[in-house]
């Protein structure tokens, strides 16, 4: 079972995506802001994370910076998906500028997202 560590904000959105990967057997953790989710990624070790670009505390543009220039290679190496509701091709090409792996939009259309995050999950495990 691979561990997703879903970072969103708004707990409503937190709460369906969450409930909705645990139902196709993944495990999820939860961050609602980048700082906490720099700090999980460190202590739950996820496969693949989730992270909503738009975050208090700490953006995920940021947040996500920060986890391709960390120490631990193993961190720097985790696939990250960006999340937003901003569908711009510049928002984008800056969340594939700030080290994320994909992208895609608010609200998640699940299928499109568990195809991204199958291909992630396998480029993963076969390297």
């Amino acid at each position: 079972m691979a561990k997703i560590l879903l970072v969103e904000d708004n707990e409503m959105n937190r709460d369906m995506l969450s409930r909705r990967l645990q139902r196709r057997g993944f495990e999820v953790v939860c961050a609602l802001d980048g700082q906490q989710a720099l700090d999980l990624a460190a202590t739950e070790r996820p496969d693949l994370i989730l992270m909503d670009m738009s975050l208090p505390v700490l953006d995920g543009w940021e947040a996500t910076r920060r986890l391709r220039a960390h120490v631990d290679p193993e961190l720097r190496a985790l696939p990250v998906i960006a999340l937003t509701a901003h569908a711009m091709a510049t928002d984008e090409q800056e969340a594939l500028a700030a080290g994320c792996d994909d992208f895609d939009t608010k609200p998640v259309e699940l299928s499109r997202l568990l195809s991204k995050m199958n291909a992630l999950l396998e480029r993963r495990s076969a390297s």
